[in-house]
């Protein structure tokens, strides 16, 4: 199975940066900033050279996720599970991992996603930290009898 971890593109801050939270009504309402735009458009070009017709697209329901899934151009479902903060488990169920027979791609949130890859390569510490705009593929496979977990690529929309 592949997994396909994508962390939304650059967003405005917080308007209550002292009292906001995240997943709070002002949170999910951030928009991309011009640079998030560009850097969502960089790397949804290049995903959708690299995916199959198949892949499943999923994403937080939070504005700037929706405009950086946008523009890969493919039908996504949005889904609660991806709400910034969501727990790593939530998001490894709703895709099914490791079973999953197609490809998916998350648009989501840190720390959520770094989480995810932290859990995922078995590192020391439980959070991995993942830039804005950038995407982490990740497979399982059975290699001799082993079935182990491997990265594919690991993208940031400044170096396409």
């Amino acid at each position: 199975m592949d997994l396909i971890l994508w962390r939304h593109a650059e967003a405005v801050d917080h308007p209550d940066l002292e009292h906001g939270l995240p997943g709070d009504a002002q949170d999910l309402a951030r928009r991309l900033t011009p640079r998030g735009e560009k850097q969502a458009a960089r790397m949804a070009a290049w995903l959708d050279r690299q995916l199959p017709d198949g892949a499943r697209v999923l994403a937080s329901p939070a504005q700037r996720t929706e405009q950086t899934v946008l523009a890969l151009g493919r039908k996504c479902k949005l889904r609660d599970e991806l709400l910034p903060d969501a727990e790593p488990q939530a998001l490894l169920e709703l895709v099914q991992w490791p079973d999953g027979k197609s490809p998916v791609v998350v648009v989501g949130h840190q720390p959520t996603l770094g989480r995810v890859i932290a859990r995922l390569l078995d590192f020391s510490e439980e959070d991995c930290t993942m830039k804005k705009g950038s995407l982490w593929w990740l497979r399982h496979r059975e290699r001799n009898g082993v079935w182990q977990t491997v990265i594919v690529t690991v993208q940031t929309p400044e170096l396409l």
